[in-house]
């Protein structure tokens, strides 16, 4: 079940070369796209683009790559019949190679342009509620919908999915990883911490709530992100990081009113270079990479999706590629 993917990077990239990375990904051996669905970037140095659009057009350049987002927010600035509509055009372009992957948000994309920003909990009820709708629009079936926060009469959608969409919800902390397994089809987070009874617990509760949902944990995707760098300069891949995603590192940042790129780099001023090669493997030893790698596997990760912070995307591709993702390809 092993999945290696790329973590593709719109905060940083404009969609234009976004487009080259995900064919040279493809080439590269690379199995999965996850792709970030942000209003704003994570500093006023990046980028944000419209990912649904980019999606498409990344659906009929690719021929096997699967196609995803890490992670859509259906709550707020989203309608979830809308992200349903969107899902579901994107599996019908790319031939059924598409997942869906939604979390609670964060007020960096939402409270900008709704001026909304409700408590955690009522943001895990919408997205609860919010999968319920989207799962219901897709069986192609006239949807009428009577929900806490949502509503819809006789909705219905004329374009399916070409595949059974999976829905993988995000999970930062052991605490909401049940909600995980019990309402979705997959797990995906975020690695890179030394402690690894985090996630260790992460993956109890999920496999957890999977079971009380009547589902068999052991076939559920179970997805994490890991920041890596390889074939290019590490230094320059630090610069890059602490530029344009450094407030990503700050918890606070998904709890509070942190609504704009300027607010989340200030939150991030406090992240030392320190703080981002603990939390990554940077090294020109394939080796290095294969054991970071293993290590999330031998705990029971699945898909694996690899960041750089690179200014050179393509040389990273491909030299992680050849030396290190044709190695884990044969031994796993």
């Amino acid at each position: 079940m092993l999945k290696l993917g790329y973590k593709i990077a719109p905060e940083q990239f404009p969609p234009s070369d976004m487009l080259q990375q995900v064919i040279a990904a493809e080439k590269a051996g690379f199995e999965s796209i996850d792709a970030s669905d942000h209003f704003h970037p994570w500093s006023e140095n990046g980028q944000a683009c419209f990912i649904w659009s980019w999606l498409g057009a990344a659906a009929v350049s690719t021929q096997s790559i699967e196609l995803g987002t890490g992670l859509t927010c259906p709550i707020l600035r989203y309608n979830p019949a809308i992200i349903a509509q969107a899902a579901a055009t994107v599996s019908s372009l790319a031939e059924g190679r598409t997942y869906l992957a939604v979390g609670t948000g964060e007020a960096l994309n939402e409270y900008s342009v709704t001026l909304e920003w409700p408590q955690y909990d009522e943001r895990q009820i919408r997205m609860i509620e919010a999968i319920g709708l989207i799962r219901e629009l897709w069986t192609g079936q006239k949807v009428s919908f009577d929900g806490c926060y949502y509503r819809t009469k006789n909705a219905k959608l004329y374009t399916l999915p070409k595949n059974n969409i999976p829905i993988y919800i995000s999970s930062l902390v052991p605490e909401s990883a049940y909600i995980a397994g019990y309402y979705g089809d997959g797990l995906l987070t975020v690695g890179g911490e030394s402690d690894t009874q985090k996630y260790e617990q992460i993956l109890s509760e999920f496999e957890k709530g999977a079971r009380d949902s009547g589902k068999n944990p052991e076939h559920l995707p179970k997805a994490v992100e890991l920041f890596v760098d390889y074939g290019t300069d590490p230094e320059t891949s630090i610069e890059n990081f602490m530029k344009y995603w450094a407030g990503a590192l700050i918890p606070a940042l998904f709890l509070n009113k942190i609504y704009t790129p300027e607010m989340s780099a200030q939150n991030g001023k406090v992240v030392g270079t320190d703080t981002v090669r603990k939390n990554a493997c940077f090294s020109e030893n394939p080796e290095d990479h294969i054991n970071f790698i293993n290590k999330y596997i031998d705990l029971g990760f699945t898909h694996i999706y690899l960041h750089s912070a690179a200014s050179d995307q393509i040389a990273f591709l491909k030299a992680y590629g050849k030396d290190i993702l044709s190695a884990l390809k044969e031994t796993g």
